[in-house]
């Protein structure tokens, strides 16, 4: 597993995160350095076609070793990481043999990864973690994916005897921030439908996501001398509050699960003159999102009249929909990949996503995408860790699929 491990380090220990305020494909330049090197090391492991367009979407092909027809599948990752926790100087520290203890990330500032508030930890008693140094996220999210799908591809190459179809590798740029996406080229890529090697805990198979959406609300006040303003102040930030608090206070994150949906206040900027409130809207159900559109929309009109002016101002823009919708028409492509999980020892783990992947987008762009495993906890944190046994596991799931869709007639 030294080489699974070597590969991941080499990934993570390059800041690539992403920035939503940005414009430009990829969000952040430092993304081209991962992107440059994954080209390269594509080449080297011996890959077809490899290219990398203007905007560091990489493409490559692992030809088909069969004479009889195969469909064309692909497996896609993302290289960025999240803006919610930096990325930059990742030190990651190896838990060999981990014993289910404490595990201490920064002894400095007494950080600690601990299996009484992160109880996943307690299924990996025994294994080799690899965990951040408690000041930047790890970065799993996703090149443990692109780990992954590179030495699935470099050991297929090394085993010609395992006999395969013509398989896509696409890596992609900004998934974090809802872009991966955008600029895929999905009549290049060429495949009749691909996986994301995007989820968590080993086991994991999705093909159902939130349906997804921002809003933006701005909220105009006005300022005058504090000792002069009785009947003339107008606090944008108290105002604020109000539109805060009038929002179901238990349909956020940290009060639902499932298939529940919420609102999530994410950022809030201020002053007496103007704040911002940033929103995500998430439900899997396609009514109840729209609902949730439609109540922030009422909540703003309402305020609006109720203090006759127009304080508010409410900008909501869709980011992805469910692809559950795209893929039951073609289920056998679920099928195959929970058969594989089941051939290498993986118990398939079906469920919804409590969020979304470059394949919610895809399958709306005609590549039905469901979400394979990937094996990291804690996303976008410093309690970010993986096991290197689940990301072995996944390459052996990878290795399966492909397999198993040339055995298919």
């Amino acid at each position: 597993m030294q080489n699974i491990i070597d590969r991941f380090i080499s990934y993570v220990t390059i800041d690539t995160e992403s920035d939503a305020d940005s414009d430009s494909t990829p969000s952040t330049a430092k993304q081209w350095d991962l992107a440059n090197k994954l080209v390269e090391e594509l080449k080297a492991i011996g890959l077809s076609d490899v290219s990398i367009d203007k905007n560091a979407y990489i493409m490559a092909t692992l030809p088909s070793n069969v004479v009889h027809k195969v469909p064309t599948i692909g497996f896609i990752s993302h290289f960025d990481t999240s803006p919610d926790f930096t990325g930059a100087n990742v030190k990651p520290q190896i838990v060999e043999n981990y014993d289910g203890k404490d595990i201490v990330l920064n002894a400095e500032e007494n950080i600690i990864l601990s299996p009484d508030y992160f109880e996943d930890l307690l299924m990996y008693k025994g294994q080799t973690l690899i965990t951040t140094d408690g000041t930047t996220l790890l970065g799993a999210d996703d090149k443990a994916g692109i780990t992954e799908i590179v030495t699935a591809m470099e050991y297929l190459i090394n085993h010609p005897e395992i006999k395969h179809g013509t398989i896509k590798v696409g890596f992609t740029p900004d998934e974090e921030i809802g872009r991966g996406a955008h600029k895929f080229d999905v009549e290049k890529f060429g495949a009749e439908w691909a996986y994301t090697m995007d989820g968590s805990q080993v086991g994991e198979l999705e093909y159902e996501n939130f349906n997804a959406a921002g809003a933006k609300i701005t909220v105009k006040g006005k300022i005058v001398h504090p000792g002069y303003a009785k009947g003339k102040m107008i606090n944008s930030m108290y105002y604020a509050s109000e539109f805060m608090n009038t929002l179901p206070r238990l349909e956020t994150p940290e009060h639902t699960e499932g298939y529940e949906g919420f609102f999530h206040l994410h950022n809030i900027e201020g002053d007496v003159e103007e704040t911002t409130l940033q929103y995500i809207i998430r439900d899997h159900d396609k009514d109840k999102f729209e609902a949730r559109k439609a109540l922030m929309q009422k909540v703003v009109d309402d305020l609006n009249t109720k203090y006759e002016s127009e304080v508010f101002k409410i900008e909501l823009k869709d980011q992805y929909f469910n692809m559950k919708e795209k893929v039951e028409p073609v289920m056998h492509i679920v099928d195959i990949a929970e058969e594989a999980m089941k051939a290498v020892g993986v118990k398939p783990l079906i469920k919804a996503i409590r969020g979304g992947t470059d394949g919610s987008q895809l399958s709306y762009m005609g590549l039905p995408c469901p979400n394979i495993f990937a094996g990291g906890h804690n996303f976008h944190g410093r309690y970010e860790y993986v096991p290197v046994e689940s990301i072995q596991k996944a390459v052996e799931v990878i290795c399966k699929i492909a397999e198993l869709t040339a055995l298919k007639k």
